[in-house]
């Protein structure tokens, strides 16, 4: 190994701290010897791109070592005025320069309270020999550069100078305009001509970049009459226009979003289609699963067609139960129905209300190598590390493969939704042998989801004993932490609140927020999060399930939950309202009276 002199003393200090080993330092002592002196790097930015070593990890050594302050993002005020300060700082800068601060991670942060002509610059990488070159530019007397690390750095630079949608960009100088006019239909070799000379895959794949920028859960393409399309992203879960195209046949459209997904005829337009887009955005691998149903036009000359496409981004899934807010009993239940060896583990609720969520959360608690982990989604949205996710398909659809699992050895089984009396059959015999199974059904409550199975035709014992806990679960949206803004009650606002089920006591110790709206949320909003109505399969309740009859009576198990201390989705709902998260318009929306 090469002798470390003084120059390598950051070599040194991370082989101690084992940061690198003795292999990893001579390897790159030895790229660092051998480049062009003009276009030398120092140790640590090769130990960074050339053997991926956490880039933290190294330059705070490197700061450290050559005594440049560090500075915490978090202790900062990021402020309106702070941000403009930053952004007419940085576009000051000519067009090279800047280009050279965005690539080089660093930002002129503030000037310094104590000296105040000497400006504060941030860097993820202080010994970069471009700093010098960028700060003469900014045409201040003093400067100092501090280390901070590389994600506070990305996030507030990605904040400020937003990552430009190139497909966005080709837009603007390109001119869309398709108005096919065909009596008899659509004309095939018209249509495919405009397509080839538009801007139209320009617009579909802006659409899908941007959608994962803002954080939307899907895309809604909507064919309008008068050649109009009209494109929406889901926001916290309300649709919201983004785009609306005009004087283009919204047939060229839907025509270009099938050309890029899989599994879908660009030629059918009769009936429905399922199928996915996949695509790199921002350096992730991004999956679009896409919807595509016929709809009814006053124009007869055109097949319209609806096309939603959901995001799935694994960014967002929740691999940590304790991070899915689960509160009061209906934590310790679920945890409870999940820890036993056998028995099913039911999510209900409307589409969109994050069951699949709440299950690979769960999935993720119970998954260990041990244990043959078998899903049978259709379709499968994410990918779960440590399952093996059974392909559906021509060959082989979602009731064979349920068959096909009994004899597959499983010890925990996920079954994406008990869509008939045949899957949840299946479902409870594999409870009922000794096995952990996860499912979902569309019911609007817990006690619902017991009479769906009774109406499918399932035996109320087997109801009763095969099943853990029924949770079911709605999204809220969640209101904005920087502009929320305190509501005090008056004599009226406390009457209703009292007759929605809250008491004095908890009036008298809560404070109730209403949504203001600022630069950083939708109106006032920002994020959803879950309740849950947790019923736990108890003595008591498995025995109203038992005698029920000829029907189950939901009422009664109600009652019964209640004794047991259950929190119906009302209650849930107002927990969140007491923790200041969301509003009571929201509660009242989202939940029906107990």
């Amino acid at each position: 190994m090469p002798e470390i002199d003084i120059t390598d003393k950051i070599g040194y200090t991370l082989l101690k701290k084992g940061i690198i080993d003795y292999e990893v330092l001579e390897h790159s002592l030895r790229i660092k010897d051998t480049e062009d002196k003009k276009k030398r790097r120092n140790l640590g930015q090769i130990l960074v791109s050339d053997f991926q070593i956490d880039h933290d990890a190294v330059f705070r050594e490197v700061a450290n070592l050559y005594a440049f302050r560090e500075i915490y993002l978090a202790d900062e005020v990021l402020d309106l005025p702070r941000i403009a300060f930053i952004k007419k700082t940085v576009e000051g800068l000519p067009d090279t320069y800047r280009s050279m601060l965005i690539e080089t991670k660093i930002i002129p942060l503030k000037f310094d309270d104590k000296v105040s002509e000497k400006l504060i610059i941030i860097a993820a990488d202080p010994t970069d020999k471009r700093i010098p070159v960028i700060a003469r530019n900014f045409g201040v007397k003093k400067y100092e550069v501090c280390y901070c690390r590389f994600k506070e750095i990305t996030n507030l630079l990605e904040k400020i100078f937003p990552p430009e949608n190139e497909f966005l960009k080709l837009l603007e100088t390109s001119d869309i305009g398709i108005n096919v006019k065909e009596e008899e239909g659509v004309d095939e070799e018209a249509l495919e001509a405009e397509i080839s000379k538009s801007a139209l895959i320009n617009l579909v794949e802006g659409a899908l970049v941007e959608a994962v920028r803002q954080g939307a859960s899907d895309i809604h393409i909507i064919a309008r009459e008068g050649n109009r399309t009209d494109f929406l992203f889901r926001l916290d879960g309300n649709l919201k226009l983004w785009h609306t195209q005009e004087n283009t046949m919204p047939e060229a459209i839907a025509a270009v979003v099938k050309d890029r997904s899989k599994n879908i005829d660009r030629f059918e337009r009769e009936m429905t289609q399922d199928g996915f887009i996949q695509r790199v955005i921002d350096g992730h691998q991004m999956r679009f699963r896409v919807s595509i149903m016929p709809i009814v036009a006053t124009e007869f000359s055109h097949k319209l067609e609806s096309i939603v496409i959901r995001v799935l981004d694994d960014r967002k899934v929740i691999t940590d139960l304790n991070k899915l807010g689960l509160q009061g009993p209906a934590r310790d239940c679920f945890y409870k129905a999940i820890s036993k060896p056998q028995g099913i583990v039911i999510l209900t609720g409307p589409t969109g209300s994050g069951k699949s969520t709440t299950l690979i959360a769960a999935l993720h608690q119970v998954i260990d190598p041990t244990v043959n982990v078998l899903t049978v989604e259709d379709p499968v949205e994410y990918i779960i590390r440590g399952a093996r996710q059974l392909k559906i398909g021509p060959k082989m659809d979602f009731d064979s493969a349920m068959r096909g699992i009994l004899r597959h050895d499983p010890d925990i089984v996920l079954v994406g939704e008990m869509r008939d009396k045949t899957t949840a059959e299946i479902a409870i015999k594999l409870a009922n042998t000794g096995h952990l199974t996860f499912s979902t059904l569309h019911t609007n409550d817990a006690p619902s989801a017991i009479s769906r199975l009774f109406k499918m035709g399932v035996e109320p014992f087997l109801i009763a004993y095969a099943i853990n806990i029924v949770v079911a679960q709605r999204l809220i949206r969640t209101l904005c932490k920087n502009c929320k803004k305190p509501m005090p009650l008056n004599e009226k606002e406390r009457e209703i609140y009292i007759k929605f089920g809250f008491t004095d006591e908890m009036l008298d110790n809560s404070t109730f927020y209403e949504p203001i709206g600022c630069e950083k949320c939708n109106q006032g909003w920002k994020g959803r999060c879950a309740i849950h109505e947790a019923l736990y399969f108890t003595r008591e309740i498995k025995q109203l399930i038992v005698s029920a009859g000829n029907d189950i009576d939901e009422n009664a198990i109600r009652e019964q939950a209640a004794k047991d201390g259950v929190w119906s989705l009302r209650r849930a709902g107002m927990e969140r309202m007491m923790e200041g998260v969301t509003t009571f318009e929201e509660i009242l929306a989202t939940t029906t009276e107990d």
